[in-house]
């Protein structure tokens, strides 16, 4: 059965007594070959994938008897890998580059796939899974028998049985941040054995569905070890002219690295510099570009709203003296995003930058340094902190207050520490910290996050110590703030108080204080969210008893004029700056404009956390 795909889940009730979970299992293997299963070593498979309106092809090869697999595939203009040997979980990009899987969600949802590979619901001893029966279920007029399996390392996934023929239909798992369906049908009957030829995966989203249709499955192929290790790095792809370094500047806006790049030798384009996001243009500049685009596939971010996305690939991808050949940019129509930012927002890079050089974030001076990973000698006295990668974001094991958790180093975020709800749930941290704030705290490509905003004592991050961080406790039912397998999100207002070398192919980050270590972090002393509009920053969230509120703002409100300025003269980032740094007491007169009335308020300036 090809099973190398993630699948999903989700009830909450408990077990139901009824039938031996492993005795239903047994009339599934029965129904589907019975002991022609046992015969059975190795499976290879060859698909047809489909997606967001591109189609491609897949090959995977499974260890039946230990659970180890490797699939490759190409779908529109990228191809990819990935592979469990029976230790290390690996993924490889579209430019060859490998990555080792060992944050957020990776080992067991590693573990889970094993289970399927080694038919461990068949075999328990190849793989061992508590089971659970939960009973019949009703659905589209048809009955199935469902058995919960929790396999060794893994994460519970419920497997619904067809109550007549006995073959599986669906499962249900549930991810970090969404819950996935796999339909299975099309059941043919090869050397013996009936497996499913069609796969349908959803996570609720129908366009975003994903189609499998088998074209080839054999049996009991022979299958080297080395088929399943990790692949060795590819040839550079990139180069720095004249030398092992180059720096460049970058303007910190939002708390937020901008940098100048050229694009197949256009530009140059301002794009922000995240450390673990993907290169991202505007639909705007690759039609500049001349970029062919294939795909809608899903994008999602700390909001809660999806949104198409489309690939293509770029030439050449130039930052400083730096070169990267043959990327892949994701085409996204995120320009709405310069309301939020207050300046033109053309797109995105970072990890594939970072995965590739040695790069040093220069907070306090604003510069940002690429050197070649077989140049870097690191001299200082910084302290270095391992991580793992939670898909393309570092990942490091930290505390908050003494509580234990993995948090995720985000040069993308604005924010000083966001907690997310699962972990903010299971340490009833909202009672803890009794925040008296809440509100929009940022926007992302989905939308509006809000979050609960207080401050907490210590964080940990490996051996490096921040005191009292602004800590927002996210708010979020969906999206990226939802996954349970993280603790949080550390962002700028933590990271600019040190200059950080990020060196990725070590998997370690060395953090140097800068003359902003010791200034505590500020939260926004106006009390208010704005975006850019016409002729004005309108404000679309106003937190309870701020200075705001007392000012008489409200949502929906203009601000045309700030001391006497008009806005159209003023950066949205400067005023948000001014209102984060300003003293506590400082009065800022605005004009308010409300249909089609001005007026004047007073403001004072005060710590909200």
């Amino acid at each position: 059965m090809l099973t190398a795909l993630t699948l999903t889940l989700a009830t909450a009730a408990g077990a139901t007594t009824g039938p031996d979970p492993q005795a239903v299992l047994a009339k599934v293997k029965q129904a589907t070959g019975g002991a022609a299963w046992d015969r059975i070593t190795s499976t290879h498979s060859t698909v047809v994938l489909e997606t967001g309106g591109l189609k491609g092809t897949a090959e995977a090869f499974e260890d039946v008897l230990t659970g180890r697999s490797v699939s490759h595939y190409e779908l529109g203009p990228v191809t990819g890998a990935g592979g469990f040997d029976g230790t290390t979980v690996w993924s490889q990009d579209a430019s060859k580059q490998v990555r080792i899987e060992e944050g957020g969600e990776a080992r067991e949802a590693a573990a889970n796939d094993a289970y399927r590979s080694a038919l461990g619901y068949f075999y328990p001893e190849r793989w061992p899974a508590q089971l659970e029966y939960r009973g019949e279920k009703s659905e589209g007029g048809r009955t199935f028998l469902v058995v919960r399996a929790t396999p060794k390392g893994g994460r519970p996934f419920d497997i619904w049985i067809d109550a007549t023929t006995h073959l599986i239909d669906h499962t249900i798992e549930k991810a970090s941040i969404e819950t996935r369906t796999v339909f299975y049908s099309d059941y043919r009957e090869v050397q013996g054995v009936r497996v499913p030829f069609s796969q349908r995966s959803t996570n609720g989203e129908e366009k975003y569905d994903q189609y499998i249709t088998v074209q080839s499955i054999e049996f009991n192929v022979a299958l080297a070890d080395a088929r399943f290790a990790p692949p060795a790095p590819p040839p550079p792809d990139f180069a720095i002219a004249g030398g092992s370094s180059t720096t460049i500047p970058f303007e910190l806006l939002n708390n937020h690295i901008y940098v100048q790049v050229k694009i197949n030798g256009k530009g140059p384009f301002r794009l922000l510099c995240d450390t673990g996001g993907a290169n991202i243009v505007t639909p705007e500049v690759a039609k500049e570009l001349g970029l062919a685009m294939e795909g809608a596939l899903q994008g999602r971010g700390v909001g809660e709203e999806s949104e198409d996305v489309a690939l293509a690939r770029v030439d050449t991808l130039e930052v400083g003296d730096a070169t990267l050949r043959n990327q892949v940019f994701a085409v996204f129509a995120i320009g709405s995003f310069s309301k939020v930012e207050g300046v033109p927002f053309l797109g995105l890079v970072g990890y594939e930058i970072f995965k590739r050089f040695v790069v040093t974030v220069d907070y306090e001076g604003s510069r940002l340094t690429l050197t070649l990973p077989e140049a870097f000698d690191y001299k200082g006295q910084g302290t270095v902190v391992p991580f793992k990668f939670n898909e393309h974001i570092p990942q490091v094991e930290g505390e908050i207050d003494g509580l234990a958790g993995k948090f995720d180093i985000d040069t993308g975020s604005r924010a000083s520490l966001d907690l997310l709800g699962p972990f903010v749930e299971k340490h009833g941290l909202k009672a803890k910290y009794a925040p008296k704030l809440e509100g929009v705290t940022g926007w992302g490509v989905g939308g509006p996050a809000r979050a609960a905003v207080g401050r907490a004592q210590v964080l940990k991050l490996g051996d490096v110590t921040v005191p009292a961080p602004v800590t927002e406790l996210t708010l979020q039912q969906k999206g990226a703030f939802t996954d349970p397998y993280v603790a949080g999100n550390v962002g700028a207002g933590v990271l600019k108080r040190f200059n950080i070398v990020f060196d990725y192919g070590r998997q370690r980050m060395i953090f140097e204080k800068n003359a902003n270590y010791a200034k505590m972090d500020a939260f926004d002393r106006a009390g208010m969210w704005m975006n850019e509009a016409d002729r004005g920053f309108e404000v679309m969230d106003v937190f309870a008893e701020s200075p705001a509120a007392e000012a008489g703002i409200r949502v929906g409100d203009t601000i045309v004029a700030v001391d006497g300025r008009p806005v159209t003269s003023l950066t949205l980032p400067s005023v948000r700056q001014r209102f984060r740094t300003d003293a506590p007491g400082t009065k800022v007169t605005l004009k308010i404009r409300t249909g089609g009335a001005e007026r004047e308020v007073v403001l004072t300036l005060r710590d909200l956390v």
